[in-house]
């Protein structure tokens, strides 16, 4: 058994797909390899704690807000033989809570990877996401798993509901910029206000969730070529239906106009809306800083960055 082992997870933001997957149409999720979750677990000789932003000390004390958390170390001690062996862990997350970033899946992830590393296992890519959605279960009720499926790859996720979540190649080159809104994202009141639009409108609200669909599908192969200006289009494009759906605010609205103002490619919401996070492409690094430096200006309270300087194939 390892003395000292570390588990990784990454953020993940959804590139394109946001609310029309709902419905059926693909989305894609893409991984941030900069904004991490790590996990240690040192040997100790007594007690199982864990350290973390939400809590500090006996892993049985864990409270209902980690119900999920508490669980699944839970599963994987039964599973490992591990009830008995002492040992600190210690979760450090880059992920803000409640932005469309995975946290949660992140931690969980991170966990799962952390515990087999320990316990001197090993574990499929299959089993590493069955594991991590038993904490996703608990924490969100009902899961897709492209949360878990992203924070966990290395390259773009393709999602569409009922189907296998598979992974995509990818040749991007170019940087993001993410940045919070400074709003909290309100995904259920977003997701009942396009479903009460589809009722009201239905003919509208349907051709909009369709050009979505179209245009996720258009970003696969924009991802894959590469074609940064193609994709950039792509995103502002999806911005106009998600505008159009009325999951938008008028704080996203005048970010992602600030973002493309100054040299973004195009610049989209992620996630739910009515607040959370926005993207913006950038060709390269000097004009993602200065679009950062821009969003701030204008009230982006949290911004990251993420070159994609690299060719990769699914693993």
């Amino acid at each position: 058994m390892a003395r000292t082992v570390t588990g990784q997870s990454n953020a993940k933001i959804i590139l394109i797909g946001d609310h029309s997957v709902v419905y059926g149409q693909p989305a894609i999720a893409l991984p941030l390899p900069s904004v991490q979750t790590n996990v240690t677990m040192r040997a100790t000789t007594t007690g199982q704690t864990i350290s973390s932003r939400y809590f500090d000390g006996p892993i049985d004390e864990l409270g209902q807000n980690l119900a999920g958390v508490a669980k699944l170390i839970q599963t994987l001690l039964d599973r490992f033989n591990g009830q008995q062996i002492p040992f600190a862990m210690r979760i450090e997350s880059d992920l803000p809570a409640e932005r469309g970033m995975g946290s949660s899946a992140a931690v969980a992830v991170a966990i799962t990877r952390a515990m087999t590393a320990f316990f001197d296992r090993s574990m499929t890519r299959d089993q590493l996401l069955a594991t991590a959605a038993i904490a996703e279960k608990i924490t969100h009720g009902n899961p897709s798993g492209i949360d878990a499926a992203t924070v966990s790859s290395a390259v773009p996720i393709w999602f569409v509901p009922h189907q296998a979540i598979t992974q995509i190649p990818f040749a991007l080159n170019g940087t993001l910029v993410i940045a919070d809104s400074g709003i909290k994202g309100q995904t259920g009141k977003a997701v009942a206000a396009v479903a009460q639009r589809k009722a009201l409108f239905p003919q509208e609200t349907n051709q909009q969730i369709t050009t979505l669909g179209r245009l996720a599908q258009e970003a696969r192969v924009a991802l894959a070529q590469p074609d940064l200006l193609a994709l950039g289009h792509i995103m502002s494009a999806a911005q106009e239906q998600l505008r159009g759906l009325g999951v938008s605010s008028p704080e996203l609205d005048q970010l992602t106009a600030i973002a493309t103002a100054n040299g973004a490619l195009g610049a989209k919401l992620t996630g739910g809306g009515m607040g959370g996070c926005l993207i913006a492409l950038c060709a390269d690094l000097p004009t993602a800083k200065h679009v950062q430096q821009e969003l701030t200006a204008a009230g982006a309270t949290q911004t990251w960055l993420e070159s994609f300087n690299l060719e990769e194939e699914p693993e």
